[in-house]
């Protein structure tokens, strides 16, 4: 399986700065095959097609060195700054894209929540939960989680072990992740559980980026035999 980062920002989110090419050369340089830009949904707002068109000229002039693929994020907050954005998505302008990280559906403020699994037929493209803890969320719940996960297996939906490390996030790293590389427990539920995982660094700064962690993190899953996601 290739050395995957599928969590990328721009200068089109609001929290980005980058230009496409800075951060696509320096996953090249850092030895990533299979890199996704996948901008917020309320910073890119209404450029949509103008976005998805950047991503494929993106693909193409790097098609020889890396393979691009076009992503998006979308927040399911209620109630933050970037509401106006969250939901509802006309999730049809997503046609064209090769996947969608969704994320904060395990929030108490999310406007979607497991509403995920039922919407999930309306997606043009591949879905997946972003810096999501999905086992502690079936255990808030009282659900059984490697049942949880398979639910979401089912629905051909992908789970990312986000593993930033950077000053956007202070340099907090998701507990989830952590866990899970500890835990040989929860190894083998989401073995048991059929899902399939990415790994992300969510850059928002290409001076942060440490492509060290997502390769370490790609072979370790592949070391379990935890399937990542194939697009």
């Amino acid at each position: 399986m290739p050395i995957m980062d599928i969590h990328s920002h721009t200068y089109y989110s609001r929290c980005g700065r980058d230009q496409f090419e800075e951060i696509i050369e320096a996953a090249i340089a850092g030895g990533v095959e299979l890199f996704g830009i996948s901008d917020h949904n309320y910073g890119v707002g209404d450029r949509i097609e103008e976005y998805r068109t950047k991503q494929m000229e993106m693909r193409e002039k790097y098609k020889d060195q890396i393979r691009v693929l076009c992503g998006f994020e979308i927040c399911t907050l209620k109630d933050e700054v970037h509401v106006d954005f969250a939901y509802p998505y006309p999730l049809s302008r997503l046609q064209g894209f090769d996947y969608c990280l969704v994320e904060n559906i395990d929030h108490d403020h999310s406007v979607w929540g497991l509403d995920l699994l039922a919407m999930r037929k309306d997606f043009p493209c591949r879905v997946g939960i972003a810096h999501t803890d999905l086992i502690g969320f079936a255990r808030k719940l009282g659900q059984d989680p490697v049942e949880f996960l398979r639910a979401f297996a089912k629905k051909d939906i992908f789970w990312e072990m986000n593993v930033s490390y950077d000053s956007i996030h202070n340099y907090r790293e998701h507990p989830y992740v952590l866990r899970l590389r500890e835990s040989e427990e929860e190894q083998e539920m989401v073995r048991r559980s059929g899902i399939r995982v990415s790994v992300g660094f969510d850059g928002h700064r290409v001076e942060d980026y440490r492509p060290d962690r997502v390769r370490d993190m790609c072979l370790w899953l592949q070391s379990q035999n935890i399937p990542l996601v194939e697009f």
